[in-house]
């Protein structure tokens, strides 16, 4: 069996042709999704990067490996202790050890694992090939380096190949010679001028007025990324950075296009199996949030996956709610192996063959990097606990129907408390089981915000009251300073 994994940073699924994109992003993916199985409801189980990467190639929730923030101690894979042997004891494998233990020749193309010194990452690859940028690579520096592994392997049998392009993360770096091929698309409608105007009176990292983490972009910053507006004044701006987005979304789809065309010449295209997923999505707007993945919501949360396997019938849409690790074990079991005994991640090889639906009945997702919070997802709904908000205007509860406002425009909490007690419920039940068997004492997420809060934003609250004093915000940062007096994220901690 030969496999591609073309793994593309920050790309979130409804900006994809295939998912119902409006704009022509993605012609190639799309192609690969006409021939397999889309799946609308996949989440990561913990967002943003590290944490994403962490719980799919351990097949394991972020409270079980324990990597679940961006620094400190929950930056870095919890140990085994006593029971480790001489290496890392097969319950524990991780997944590309798991792969190669069934006689697969896996390689690796991405700057990940020193981007954020995840050197668990390396583990069972092969070969690992570093572009050298910690992810400020392009896919034209990316995707030669896969073309030519392909032309040397390609016709070798039992391999994976995992190709990781970065494109759509900011700032949006695409060649300006590759031009704006959405100059005259407009963006989606669901933002409006109203909506600009509320957000630029609210505050938070990456929000309409401090689109480069707590400050706008700079003129230099300008002048080096020319896809970015310095801040999103109206929907003029909002359509530069969207198309700075989506035309990084095309970038990485047309080296992907060159990537397969390498697999065709090859004469082994039509009998490679082909996955296509992402880290994590990307906030453009929603919950006041540009062109960063700050949330544990449906719109940070939701990746793309698309399996196209030989033998499997594809050209279909699978709507049950699946994990993103459940990959993991899916792929194992197509291949004839067994999981771990201590993966969390439940394969869905049975469904895939089948034709058949079967997911789970509800989802968590949790985000410890920029903010802590956790989400419920369930039916038609999406419940949002706050634990800290990482200097975001992000109230303790939030509930959204998505059927009828994908965009998270409108918070239901106060008018369906019911709602809300069902997805408290649910979450609450999630975190017992858990936490029933993991090896950690305490929730990491409570360790997070015991040292400190989010990575991302400790130790800025100081500046970033300044920042909004001086823009005509200085109730905000009143708001702020008084909530952070108060000890109110360690009194959660406490109790």
């Amino acid at each position: 069996m030969r496999i591609l994994v073309i793994d593309i940073d920050t790309l979130r699924p409804d900006h994809l042709g295939c998912y119902g994109y409006h704009r022509n992003t993605s012609p190639n993916i799309d192609r690969v999704a006409e021939g397999g199985v889309r799946f609308e409801n996949c989440y990561v189980t913990d967002a943003p990067c590290l944490p994403s990467r962490g719980a799919l190639y351990n097949a394991r929730y972020g409270v079980h490996t324990g990597i679940v923030n961006h620094g400190g101690t929950n930056a870095d894979l919890g140990i085994e202790g006593a029971p480790r042997g001489f290496k890392t004891s097969r319950e524990n494998w991780p997944w590309i050890t798991a792969l190669k233990d069934r006689g697969l020749y896996c390689a690796s193309i991405s700057p990940f694992a020193e981007r954020h010194s995840a050197w668990w990452f390396c583990a069972g690859w092969k070969e690992f090939h570093n572009p050298g940028k910690s992810g400020g690579e392009r896919a034209d520096e990316v995707a030669p380096i896969a073309i030519d592994w392909i032309e040397r392997n390609a016709k070798r049998d039992d391999w994976l190949l995992h190709v990781n392009m970065w494109d759509p993360h900011t700032r949006y770096r695409t060649p300006m010679d590759f031009g704006d091929p959405f100059a005259d698309e407009p963006p989606a409608a669901w933002l409006t001028e109203e909506i600009i105007t509320r957000q630029r009176e609210g505050f938070g990292s990456h929000s309409a007025r401090d689109t480069k983490h707590f400050e706008p972009h700079s003129p230099e910053d300008i002048e080096n990324f020319p896809r970015l507006p310095a801040e999103i004044r109206n929907l003029a701006d909002f359509t530069k950075w969207i198309n700075g987005y989506d035309t990084g979304i095309r970038y990485a789809d047309e080296w992907t296009g060159r990537i397969l065309a390498a697999l065709e010449r090859e004469g082994v295209l039509e009998e490679t199996a082909i996955i296509v997923t992402s880290d994590h999505g990307e906030n453009q707007g929603e919950l006041n949030v540009y062109g960063d993945h700050q949330t544990a919501d449906h719109i940070t949360s939701r990746v793309p996956l698309i399996v196209r396997w030989p033998g499997v019938a594809g050209g279909r849409a699978d709507r049950a709610l699946h994990y993103q690790m459940d990959l993991a074990p899916t792929v194992l079991e197509l291949l004839g192996g067994e999981s771990p005994k201590n993966w969390d991640a439940a394969s869905f090889a049975a469904s895939l063959r089948a034709g058949t639906e079967a997911g789970r009945d509800f989802l968590v997702a949790s985000q410890c990097a920029w903010s802590c919070q956790r989400m419920v997802r369930w039916g038609d709904w999406a419940f949002l606990r706050t634990y800290h908000d990482g200097l975001k205007d992000l109230p303790e509860r939030m509930l959204f129907n998505l059927a009828e406002d994908p965009h998270e425009t409108r918070d239901l909490a106060a008018e369906r408390p019911d709602v809300v007690r069902e997805g408290l419920a649910r979450l609450d039940r999630w975190v017992g089981e858990v936490m029933s068997n993991s090896p950690f004492d305490v929730d990491p997420m409570w360790t997070v915000i015991r040292e400190g809060g989010p990575f991302h934003t400790r130790g800025r609250e100081e500046k970033y009251r300044k920042r909004l004093t001086e823009s005509d915000r200085a109730h905000h940062a009143a708001a702020i300073r008084e909530r952070y007096a108060r000890g109110e994220f360690a009194r959660k901690v406490e109790a």
